[in-house]
């Protein structure tokens, strides 16, 4: 890619700016939605060269690759660097790309095929890197981003450690500022650390006096700096995961990263940025998952003829195109959401680190559904992509048997996600008590409009019904999310089952409308013909994940209430929970003799 030819593509100065959780109370126009429809010609051109760099330079050195060959890994990141692959999100006048977020994620899509080299990317390119695009002094950016950007640097993120993992606060690694103020003496040990076995620049968080978390950013040849044995890992054998020590290490006061006490506001921003990266690497994951399978399908034959003409291997390449395409729709609308927060950011102000921050904390409850949902749709077409292969997908020689195992730690990176359902509910409530969501006022007036509530039963056009469906989930969750509010108040974040359930309603809700935003844009641009299959899609999905929120809702309502007021709010869940059911068997039919034919997911 040539930086002069490729500029950022997504018109987001045009775009009006969405506040993050606000889908749970608010309906968005299709206009202010980023889909993959939307992609220009620019952006066609870097997945594309993403796919042309992967096919030729990495694919045909997978093996050695995953038997940890240092060397060559390194070799591959600076030709990457080479290509423009690693600075997409670094700024034009620090020797990147200054890509628009729609572009760094189709970049991150398309490198899934690289596997475990897909990962050193990531960590290098997202949690290793963007910590000096957003927090950086302008000194620190032109000393650090251009070599990281051509990959003659490579960089680490270190935040865990042995005894702090989803307790981020509660590391251990000291920092003490010399008697004269030119350094900082570092101590500590860090755990599990992606590229640590050859990387050069590694962005570190200590506490300063035992007490101030706070960001470094620590070189490699530092004295006291040393590497601690490869671990043996499960899956991403490719990916270098080693321990960083560090022993009475002097880092400069200038590679001090914004400022004394800030560390957790930077560490928990990018690993927002992290969460939404892994979401888009999983569609990338997903789709290969759904090539690999479909095509197997048709070539294994049983009982005379190829197993794909069997409905229940149909019905698992369907529920995989579904998941999938959803997914996708998520990934893309909150790439936009990005695209237009950031595009505010100005990154010659002296107070760039605030207003980075404060861009990216808009959206991360965004950022942690779509790591929950995504890791988890992954974990999903994996598993059925290993059943439709039968005993040959349990076979290392077959690409399906390295995703499943690749794919499950995407459940525990970047905050399990345990934490991440904590999180959801819990930042939509703060914003609410901040003020900065009508939250709790459209909870009140829901409660009266409850009663006296007679849910249309009659629904005529393309997706009315669906559309209805969304709406009747978002006064669902804003019911029991009330109710969970006002019994529990200031330890309802004791109550993790309650705070669970509330955060499975959000994403499903965050899924439903990303999906059937996009089915009606598409419908809208190309008519019903050529919206048939995301018609199909979307009716199944929003049906399917209907279904299972009124479940959670019952849950927490049972969990909440006894007597007349639990039969008084299952009798209002009853008004708002009413439907006539959608043929899943026939739709996921249709879905999958597409996806058959194109041996590939197909929207």
């Amino acid at each position: 890619m040539n930086k002069e030819t490729v500029q950022s593509a997504h018109p987001a100065e045009s775009m009006r700016k969405i506040l993050g959780g606000a889908f749970v109370i608010e309906d968005l126009d299709i206009r202010q939605l980023t889909t993959p429809e939307d992609f220009t010609e620019e952006h066609r051109m870097i997945a594309e060269t993403t796919e042309e760099f992967v096919a030729a330079e990495v694919l045909p050195r997978d093996e050695e690759i995953e038997k940890l060959d240092y060397e060559l890994t390194v070799k591959l990141l600076r030709k990457a660097g080479e290509v423009g692959l690693l600075g997409a999100e670094v700024p034009d006048s620090c020797g990147g790309m200054g890509l628009d977020k729609v572009s760094a994620t189709l970049i991150s899509e398309r490198l899934t095929k690289a596997s475990s080299f897909a990962l050193s990317v990531g960590a290098h390119v997202g949690i290793g890197t963007l910590p000096i695009v957003y927090f950086g002094t302008e000194a620190q950016k032109q000393k650090y981003l251009p070599l990281l950007a051509s990959g003659e640097k490579i960089a680490a993120y270190c935040l865990t450690e042995p005894s702090s993992g989803s307790d981020a606060l509660g590391a251990k690694t000291t920092a003490v500022l010399s008697e004269d103020g030119s350094h900082y003496v570092l101590n500590g040990t860090k755990q599990f650390i992606t590229n640590a076995g050859f990387a050069d620049v590694f962005i570190v968080y200590a506490k300063v006096d035992g007490k101030q978390f706070s960001t470094f950013i620590v070189e490699r040849e530092m004295e006291g700096v040393s590497i601690g044995p490869e671990e043996k890992k499960m899956g991403i054998k490719g990916s270098s995961t080693c321990p960083l020590i560090l022993e009475d290490v002097k880092v400069p006061a200038g590679n001090l990263l914004w400022e004394v006490g800030k560390g957790h506001l930077i560490a928990f921003n990018i690993l927002n940025i992290g969460r939404f990266k892994l979401a888009a690497g999983c569609v990338g994951a997903a789709k290969d998952a759904i090539q690999y399978s479909a095509k197997y399908a048709n070539e294994r034959s049983q009982f005379g003829r190829p197993i794909s003409s069997f409905p229940l291997i149909g019905q698992k390449l369907a529920d995989m195109n579904i998941r999938t395409f959803v997914l996708e729709s998520m990934v893309y609308r909150t790439a936009g959401l990005f695209d237009v927060g950031l595009s505010g950011v100005d990154h010659q102000s002296e107070d760039v680190g605030y207003q980075s921050a404060k861009a990216i904390a808009e959206y991360q409850l965004e950022c942690s559904i779509n790591k929950v949902f995504g890791s988890e749709v992954l974990d999903f077409v994996a598993d059925e992509g290993v059943q439709i292969h039968g005993g040959y997908g349990y076979i290392q020689e077959y690409p399906i048997e390295r995703i499943y195992r690749d794919s499950r730690i995407n459940r525990i990176f970047e905050g399990t996600n345990e934490i991440n359902r904590l999180l959801i509910p819990g930042t939509l409530i703060k914003r609410a008590l901040k003020g900065e969501l009508p939250l709790m006022e459209k909870a009140m007036a829901l409660q009266s409009e409850l009663l006296g509530m007679v849910p249309s039963s009659s629904f005529e056009g393309i997706l009315e019904q669906e559309a209805h469906l969304l709406a009747m989930a978002k006064k669902i969750f804003l019911m029991s999310g009330a109710g969970a509010v006002q019994k529990y108040q200031l330890k309802l974040e004791q109550e993790q089952e309650i705070l669970s359930l509330l955060a499975n309603m959000m994403i499903s809700i965050y899924a439903m409308e990303s999906a059937l935003l996009r089915t009606r844009k598409i419908l809208e641009a190309s008519g019903e013909a050529k919206a048939g299959l995301p018609i199909a899609m979307t009716i199944v999905f929003v049906h399917e994940q209907f279904a299972q929120l009124e479940i959670w809702a019952k849950e927490a309502l049972a969990a909440m209430e006894t007597g007349d007021m639990l039969r008084t709010q299952l009798s209002v869940l009853k008004k708002l929970t009413r439907r006539t059911l959608a043929d899943g068997i026939g739709l996921k039919r249709q879905i999958a003799g597409r996806v058959i034919a194109a041996e590939k997911y197909v929207v």
